[in-house]
């Protein structure tokens, strides 16, 4: 698979706590140069970073993150913020101690409130699938296709564990027409994400091959 094929389906990732806009300016302009789909960053820096880049690259922000229980309201006004403030796409983070008690109707009426306020930008849907059993997974993958996201995403990268292949494979199985899969967490190697890929995942958040790419210019 070619590299600029699997840069271009890379959401350029740099959700640290300790990051500074210098580090968030430097991922944009890593993103602008290897034409990644986009660089996701915290809510913080969206204003600032989609001035700098203006329509070059995608700005990508999280939303309820990393751990998913904030109020329905809460992820709303942070979701509009975040638009205000010019982002292009959103990934939440569902409430999962309400998908583990049962209410799904909650964790898809929560999503379908944000898809509401994005319109026709991106929603990807985090469910943190170490934290979940393969019945919670498939669930995910029909509450998902009917509240209408666009992307059903693996993992934060802040919690036990990320992105694995039969997660992806499973999430192929069993979402609906027109739902994409983002893998995130963990994806460490060329070869991972192009067996990610070729399970059927359309966008890969990693900050690593970016980094591997850079690194094999110098030698």
């Amino acid at each position: 698979m070619d590299i600029k094929e699997i840069l271009g389906k890379c959401d350029h990732t740099l959700l640290s706590q300790t990051a500074t806009w210098a580090e968030i300016k430097a991922i944009c302009d890593d993103g602008m140069k290897y034409h990644t789909a986009s660089v996701c960053i915290p809510a913080s820096f969206v204003k600032r970073a989609k001035e700098y880049v203006g329509e070059r690259l995608a700005i990508c922000t999280v939303i309820g993150f990393p751990n998913g229980y904030s109020t329905s309201e809460a992820k709303l006004f942070e979701t509009k913020d975040a638009i205000e403030n010019g982002a292009d796409e959103i990934d939440m983070v569902i409430n999962i101690g309400e998908l583990r008690a049962g209410n799904e109707d909650y964790v898809k009426d929560e999503i379908r409130l944000l898809k509401q306020a994005c319109g026709d930008r991106i929603l990807k849907v985090i469910i943190e699938t170490c934290l979940l059993t393969e019945e919670e997974k498939i669930t995910m993958c029909r509450l998902v296709t009917e509240a209408g996201a666009d992307y059903i995403k693996t993992s934060t990268g802040f919690s036990t564990a990320g992105a694995t292949f039969d997660d992806v494979a499973l999430f192929a199985a069993h979402v609906g027409p027109g739902v994409k899969i983002k893998a995130a967490g963990g994806i460490s190697s060329i070869e991972d994400a192009e067996r990610f890929i070729e399970l059927g995942a359309s966008r890969l958040g990693t900050s690593r091959i970016v980094k591997i790419v850079k690194a094999g210019e110098k030698n």
